[in-house]
């Protein structure tokens, strides 16, 4: 499938051939996608909340009154669950809270993705990523013609600085290297910007697994009789 390239200006500056296994795929995955967004959000998180126990709390242990003879409750000490400052009753530990996905999954939600993006016509090529000063009313001016202005831009290896520098003050506008795509931030933003580096960076990546050799089957052993092994 062919895509037309612009400039950041949005001037038409040629046009790019792209894989249709990469984005062609007409059949979205919305559950691929839930998944991979989950275990995205899932791996974010810190997993370091933690409260006190009954018997972390800095409170004395002592016996509050005698055992009997007062009328109310036998209670042990104030580090109860049931009195005020006392531990909780069921702490919360620190966790990971990572869940399990596979590999081939993961690229699959990533194609399924940049698919979706292609399909609804919010996809957008762009030859270079590349200002000449770091002036963010310049690019915000850029970007309103190119039609751009809730957008994730991705560059190449590494980011131009004074684009990076410049779009940092934009509320809606995300910029990436070509090593950060991920599912989730494209689909939290309603165009794809993808610069020709990024597309030759995604064809490699996808390319390099569809040509890795698969392993062979190890070969089965032939059973030896009893009647062979003593000859």
């Amino acid at each position: 499938m062919k895509l037309d390239v612009k400039s950041l200006d949005g001037k038409k500056a040629g046009s790019v051939d792209l894989d249709p296994a990469i984005f062609g795929i007409e059949d979205i995955r919305g559950d691929i996608l839930q998944r991979m967004v989950k275990w995205q959000l899932a791996k974010r998180r810190a997993g370091t909340s933690k409260t006190l126990s009954r018997g972390e709390v800095a409170r004395s242990h002592s016996k509050l009154y005698k055992q009997k003879g007062t009328g109310r409750a036998r209670h042990g000490s104030a580090n109860a669950p049931i009195f005020r400052g006392g531990g909780h009753a069921h702490n919360i530990h620190p966790r990971d809270h990572e869940i399990g996905l596979p590999k081939k999954v993961r690229a699959m939600a990533l194609k399924h993705a940049l698919s979706s993006k292609a399909l609804s016509k919010e996809l957008v090529v762009v030859d270079a990523l590349k200002l000449k000063e770091a002036k963010t009313k310049t690019l915000k001016a850029m970007l309103e013609k190119l039609g751009a202005t809730n957008a994730l831009f991705i560059g190449g290896a590494e980011l131009e600085e004074n684009f990076a520098l410049a779009a940092r003050n934009l509320h809606e506008i995300d910029v990436l290297p070509s090593a950060g795509l991920n599912v989730y931030d494209i689909l939290r933003r309603r165009h794809l910007v993808l610069s020709t580096d990024a597309i030759a960076a995604i064809n490699a990546r996808f390319g390099a697994e569809a040509a890795a050799p698969k392993k062979p089957a190890p070969a089965k052993k032939a059973a030896v009789s009893d009647e062979g092994a003593a000859q």
